[in-house]
């Protein structure tokens, strides 16, 4: 997988699909609670003026010299579930993110399954 260490210096690359199509740039990464993996990567998306954050997994994903490659495709991951670029993914709305691509999901009602790095 990913050197977690390296994680800062990955803000600001593009994200592109599986097909090589430009997606978004990269916000931020989103690590399992549980392990203290990077799980989902947000991805800046839209106008200037309209823009939002869209969650896409990391696993399959392949950092290349200025750009990731994850492993889904653009109009599947233009789809998932989205933030503001303000934003902040609840505890509550976790399980959509990973119910869009059919992961298995499995925190307390009142737990963090994910956390912003």
């Amino acid at each position: 997988m990913f050197e977690i260490e390296d994680i800062r210096e990955w803000r600001g690359r593009d994200v592109i699909d599986e097909g090589g199509s430009k997606i978004g740039q990269l916000e931020a990464i989103y690590v399992d609670t549980a392990t203290d993996q990077p799980s989902f990567a947000t991805i800046k998306t839209g106008m200037p003026t309209r823009q939002r954050l869209v969650f896409a997994p990391l696993a399959g994903a392949m950092v290349g010299p200025d750009h990731i490659r994850v492993a889904h495709a653009k109009k599947q991951i233009r789809n998932a579930p989205a933030i503001g670029t303000d934003g902040e993914l609840l505890a509550g709305d976790e399980q959509a993110v990973f119910d869009y691509y059919d992961m298995p999901y499995r925190a307390a009602p009142n737990e963090r399954r994910l956390a912003r790095r």
